[in-house]
């Protein structure tokens, strides 16, 4: 169901200020469902903010909880990127 991302997509590392703006066709390629990290780092928001809003009940999109394992479903992150 879910989909680990290769280390390196072909993407031009950028500095810890410079966020790298992914495609829809980027994210669709991810597969059915991506880790809290690789859907923070789409969205535009660091892990550490996206952890805390996981745990507020605040990420802005619906998260499936599979153990301890929290995973994002792209349809759904598509949906709010309106993609």
């Amino acid at each position: 169901m879910s989909h680990t991302e290769p280390a390196s997509r072909g993407r031009s590392p950028v500095g810890p200020t410079q966020r790298r703006a992914w495609t829809p066709d980027e994210v669709r390629a991810l597969g059915l469902t991506t880790s809290l990290e690789t859907a923070a780092e789409i969205i535009g928001i660091g892990r550490t903010l996206a952890y805390e809003l996981v745990k507020n009940q605040a990420f802005p999109v619906r998260l499936l909880r599979l153990g301890r394992r929290v995973v994002v479903p792209i349809p759904d992150l598509l949906h709010y990127l309106g993609a």
